[in-house]
C-alpha cells in the first residue's frame, strides 16, 4: 500500500476545494487503478481522473481539453496532498525540536468514506514511548493492511495516553448540515480529541495533519487546548505520535464498519465506489432515508444517486 492517500480521500479533496469555488462536480466511477469523475466550469465539462498504484495517489489533467480551464484547475488543486506523485521524507523532514520533545498527534479515518463514521484519535508520545512504538511497527497507517492494524492498535492503547473520538453518522450528518462544511467539522473533532488527551497528561506541543484553514483546530479548542503550541503540517503522518493516531482511528473505523455490515447482512464498502452506490440502494430500498442517515455521510454525492 502506498504512503499517500488513497484515491477516493483524494477525490474528496479534490470536490471540497472545486466546491468552495462553486464547480459542479460529478460521482466518480470506477476505472482500471483508478476513478473517473466530469467537472463543469463554466457550462463546459471536462474529465478528470485519479489514479492509485503502488508508487501513490495522483491526479490527472491530461483528458481536460480547454487550456482556460486547465489553468483554473492547475491553480485550485494545487494543494491536494496526492496531486503529484512525491518522495516520502523521513521523520526528520518534522522540526527536529518536535522529534526530541513530548507530543500529542492527531488524525483522522473515514472522511473519503461514504460508509460508517467519521473517527479521529490523538495519542500522547514522549522520546521514550517513541523508542516502544517504533518496536512495535508502528507507521501511517496507509501503509498498513486491516490485519495489521488490529494486530498493533490494542499494544498503542496499551502504551498510550490517548482518546478516540467518534462521530456516529446520524451525529455527522447533523453537524455537517449545521456547520456546511467539512474542515470545520474535522476541525471540531480535532479540537475535542486533543482536549481530552490534555485532561490526561500535560503537553505543550501538538501535532495534525494540514487541512483547510490552519485557524480552524486552534479556533475550535477550549481553555486547556488554547494554551499549547499547535502545529500543523503535510503528511504529518511522518512523525510517530501522528501515525500511532491514525492506526488508533483507521482501528476504529474498520471494527465500527465491521459492526454495521453485521447489522444489515451487508458487506458495506469502504470508500466511495459504484459498489458503494449498489448497496446504499439496498438499504434505501429495504429499511429507507432514515436509516440510510445512520449509516452513510448524507452531503456525498453518493446519496444523489441512491435516491435517483
Amino acid at each position: 500500500m502506498s504512503n499517500q492517500i488513497s484515491k477516493y480521500e483524494l477525490f474528496e479533496e479534490v470536490k471540497e476545494a472545486l466546491g468552495q469555488h462553486n464547480f459542479k462536480v460529478s460521482e466518480g466511477t470506477e476505472i482500471n487503478y483508478g476513478i473517473q469523475f466530469l467537472v463543469r466550469i463554466d457550462g463546459k465539462e471536462e474529465l478528470i481522473r485519479i489514479y492509485q498504484s503502488k508508487k501513490g495517489t495522483r491526479l490527472d489533467l491530461s483528458q481536460v481539453k480547454d487550456s482556460k480551464i486547465l489553468n483554473i484547475l492547475e491553480n485550485i488543486l494545487d494543494e491536494p496532498s496526492a496531486q503529484k506523485p512525491k518522495k516520502v521524507k523521513d521523520a526528520g523532514a518534522i522540526d527536529n525540536g518536535l522529534l526530541a520533545n513530548e507530543l500529542i498527534g492527531t488524525d483522522e479515518s473515514g472522511k473519503g468514506d461514504y460508509f460508517g463514521p467519521l473517527v479521529i484519535a490523538a495519542v500522547y508520545v514522549n522520546p521514550q514511548i517513541a523508542n516502544v512504538l517504533n518496536e512495535l511497527g508502528v507507521m501511517d497507517s496507509k501503509k498498513l493492511s486491516d490485519s495489521q492494524i488490529r494486530e498493533i492498535a490494542p499494544s498503542i492503547k496499551k502504551t498510550c495516553h490517548h482518546t478516540v473520538v467518534v462521530i456516529g453518522n446520524e451525529k455527522y450528518n447533523e453537524l455537517y448540515k449545521k456547520m456546511g462544511n467539512l474542515n470545520k467539522l474535522l476541525a471540531w473533532g480535532h479540537a475535542r480529541a486533543i482536549e481530552n488527551v490534555l485532561n490526561e497528561v500535560e503537553c505543550q506541543n501538538v501535532l495534525s495533519d494540514q487541512f483547510g484553514d490552519e485557524t480552524l483546530i486552534q479556533n475550535a479548542l477550549l481553555k486547556k487546548g488554547q494554551a499549547v503550541t499547535l502545529y500543523q503540517r503535510p503528511r504529518a503522518e511522518e512523525h510517530i505520535a501522528v501515525a500511532a493516531a491514525s492506526i488508533l482511528a483507521r482501528f476504529e473505523y474498520i471494527s465500527r464498519l465491521k459492526k454495521m455490515s453485521q447489522k444489515y447482512g451487508l458487506n458495506l464498502p469502504k470508500g466511495a465506489s459504484s459498489k458503494t452506490i449498489e448497496v446504499a440502494k439496498q438499504i434505501f430500498t429495504k429499511y429507507g432515508e432514515l436509516e440510510l442517515d445512520k449509516v452513510a455521510k448524507i452531503h456525498f454525492k453518493t446519496t444523489e444517486q441512491v435516491k435517483g
